[in-house]
């Protein structure tokens, strides 16, 4: 077998004794058995992507373990000490459920300590949102978090926070990776100062579940709480640990656990996948919903970002809600409730992203606020917390189903996000209407925006390759027309160049780069391509709109609605 010269070189490395005997048999065995995980494993090195490092277990630079991340972390605290001359520096680590994620955490720790960095590590898992909380309240320069979201169970990742609670955003991530390159693997420190670890728990989960209830409360009244019956899961994810305290002390009492889901697991054994977004996870929910004759589910994933909601419909059937529609939800009943105590004079934002609803934007221009839009990823959206502190920050979401209440924590918050839907359906119902109904005449309000995603995995060296490929067509070959609609606009955020395909007019974006296009026909149709920067995949984001003029039409017009997206799919040949 022919090996390329790259991979001999690293190969080389990682038989040397700078990586320990086990690391080394599971190289050689790799060698043996395996050519192409072993190809995989070693063809380059993890990067950072819009939602941090994540990648498979396992030995290689193209992998997570202890070395991956322990030359990650030495280059962060190289990057600290340069930054922050002379002060005493603190980090805040945190993990999930994942496999090797304590055992990990504490590898972190570690490196951070041996370079005389003070470290916070939470003594059990936690929520991600609680890591963006706890490194403002302990007013740490920088937090990680050891989790790979709802990816398959081999996964994990490695998450960076900086002072303002946000992920890092360029230039910054740039400074941090050319700081890690720079360092040999034989330079990271792995010899703990156990004096400088301490191990955080109680005391930060009350002033985060107290935080996290004051931001997303909004003056409903116990009855009505009394009156919501709710159903939640934690798919075996770190939500157990904040959610249902959070649930408990807002007054909602008639909480329903599917007890099956509750423990904390890194199989994730009872779904294919731990991902709110797709419909199978919440299964085991629905199911006890109807059981209970609940009046809303709620699911998130294991460290507690995303969220899954379902509602009932006018039939009395439990439906998912996509997480554009849970966004224009909680938005508007934000935007509401800020009108309703006379607080928008002009200064305040909501923020979004590029591959999101446009109908955030009617929103917002309804309620006269700003509504402003960054590139895919939360961090771009704690970003503009960051870049305009002239203006308050409502709220914030993406379709992904991310959604951040306030700015105490600097990143999407399920557990915030969880108490506040439960406050619209509770509010709802009170008022004799329901979580569904409010959408539907949100759509006669503001205008009837659907929007569906295609999403293509492909895996691997040669996956990323044809991922590539796709997207040097789709630049080189712009399409014209798709459904039988002319393209107006082309928006190239690799070029930074929006493109008006009938005038010619070219305008320079002011928005950071990314490997994103998006297409804009005649009928106000939108088609976003875009790579994943943290999974092996590209997705394809579809938002059509029409006007709805009742509630009443709704079935008849979504039907048009999803004809046209079904059209586009196939005349982008996606299916």
């Amino acid at each position: 077998m022919h090996i390329p010269q790259n991979i001999l070189d690293a190969l080389n490395e990682w038989l040397t004794p700078t990586f320990d005997n086990e690391t080394q048999v599971a190289v050689k065995e790799l060698m043996t058995t395996s050519p192409k995980e072993l190809e995989d494993s070693f063809y380059k090195n993890l990067e950072f992507g819009t939602g941090g490092m994540r990648g498979v277990m396992g030995v290689g630079n193209n992998r997570i373990n202890k070395y991956t991340l322990g030359k990650n972390t030495q280059g962060l605290s190289n990057y600290m000490h340069s930054v922050f001359p002379g002060e005493a520096l603190k980090v805040v680590i945190a993990y999930d459920c994942r496999h090797n994620s304590q055992t990990l955490a504490k590898v972190v720790a570690d490196v951070f300590s041996a370079n005389g960095i003070q470290v916070y590590l939470f003594s059990d898992l936690r929520p991600t949102p609680e890591l963006s909380f706890a490194l403002k309240y302990l007013g740490c320069q920088c937090g990680i978090v050891l989790t790979a979201s709802h990816n398959p169970p081999e996964y994990n990742g490695y998450k960076v926070y900086w002072q303002d609670g946000g992920q890092i955003v360029p230039p910054q991530d740039g400074e941090i990776i050319q700081a890690i390159e720079k360092l040999n693997y034989n330079e990271i420190n792995f010899a703990a100062d156990e004096k400088l670890i301490q191990y955080i728990d109680t005391e930060i989960d009350e002033a985060f579940v107290k935080s996290s209830v004051e931001n997303a409360s909004f003056n409903t009244a116990q009855e009505a709480k009394d009156n919501l019956n709710i159903v939640f899961t934690s798919l075996h994810g770190t939500s157990i640990m904040s959610v249902p305290a959070t649930l408990e002390k807002a007054g909602y009492k008639n909480v329903n656990i599917v007890p099956e889901q509750a423990k904390p697991d890194g199989n994730f054994p009872t779904v294919k996948s731990p991902n709110p977004e797709e419909p199978e996870a919440l299964t085991m929910a629905l199911a006890l919903a109807d059981k209970l004759n609940a009046d809303i589910v709620v699911g998130t994933d294991p460290d507690c970002d995303r969220l899954g909601v379902a509602v009932r419909n006018n039939e009395g059937k439990m439906i998912l809600l996509n997480g554009n529609q849970t966004m224009i939800l909680m938005t508007a009943f934000l935007l509401e409730q800020w009108k309703k105590a006379g607080k928008i004079n002009g200064k305040q934002f909501v923020g979004s992203t590029i591959v999101s609803t446009p109908m955030i934007m009617e929103l917002a221009t309804a309620y006269g606020v700003e509504c402003k839009v960054g590139l895919t990823g939360f961090k771009w959206i704690a970003k503009m917390i960051k870049d305009f502190p002239e203006l308050q920050f409502i709220g914030g979401g993406e379709e992904s189903f991310g959604f951040m209440v306030g700015d105490a924590v600097r990143d999407k918050d399920a557990v915030a996000a969880t108490l506040l839907i439960c406050e619209v359906a509770a509010q709802a119902k009170a008022k004799g209407t329901s979580v569904y109904n409010t959408l539907l005449q949100y759509y006669v309000d503001f205008g009837f925006y659907k929007e569906h995603l295609v999403s293509l995995t492909k895996k691997g060296k040669e996956g990323l390759a044809e991922i590539n490929q796709m997207m040097v067509s789709l630049r080189e070959n712009p399409l014209k027309e798709i459904n039988g609609q002319r393209v107006v606009m082309v928006e190239d955020y690799k070029s930074s160049i929006a493109k008006n395909l009938f005038t010619g007019e070219e305008e320079t974006m002011d928005i950071p780069k990314s490997d994103v296009l998006i297409y804009y026909t005649e009928d106000g149709s939108k088609i976003c391509a875009r790579p994943s920067g943290t999974e092996p995949k590209i997705k394809f984001y579809i938002s059509v709109k029409t006007e709805l003029d009742s509630v009443a039409n709704f079935t008849k017009v979504e039907e048009t609605l999803n004809e046209k997206i079904k059209n586009i799919i196939t005349a982008m040949q996606l299916s």
